[in-house]
């Protein structure tokens, strides 16, 4: 992995987690790039239910709980993994399609933080259809305006 970034400015790194090994391979890469640089990341657990307008609303109520239920334990899992960086990352919880929330998120980074370097970090999956990086990854590399790292 390259780590040639800007020397100048801080870096603002979005990981995608949902603590699978690939996100988790993401997430330490992020920590990697980031040791010496200032800045932050900002790790998102992605709660997308495609189908959500046939549920019925004690469904959905059902359905929004689980979400809340797997935000919870994956924010414990990265508080683990980046424990003694607290001041350096926050999670967050984004509903909707994966690729657009990272891409809203790494935004919103970008417009807060002007002249910083913003970048998504994503890791692939070896059962990816594409074979190299899965339908995130490429969707994201279609529509983001903000470099994407993905990590093997």
């Amino acid at each position: 992995m390259s780590t040639d970034m800007p020397a100048t400015g801080d870096v603002h790194l979005v990981v995608g987690y949902d603590g699978s090994p690939p996100a988790t391979r993401a997430l330490d890469a992020a920590v990697r790039l980031l040791h010496g640089r200032t800045g932050s990341i900002e790790v998102v657990y992605i709660a997308h239910l495609p189908a959500v307008d046939m549920l019925s609303a004690d469904a959905i109520a059902g359905v929004e709980d689980s979400f809340d239920e797997v935000s919870r334990d994956l924010q414990a899992q990265v508080r683990d993994q980046l424990r003694g960086r607290e001041d350096r990352w926050v999670f967050a919880r984004g509903d909707g399609a994966v690729p657009d929330v990272l891409i809203a998120t790494a935004a919103r980074l970008r417009d807060t933080h002007p002249g910083d370097t913003v970048a998504i970090m994503v890791g692939s999956s070896s059962q990816a259809m594409h074979r190299v990086v899965g339908s995130v990854a490429v969707s994201l590399a279609r529509h983001a305006d903000v470099p994407i790292m993905i990590v093997p």
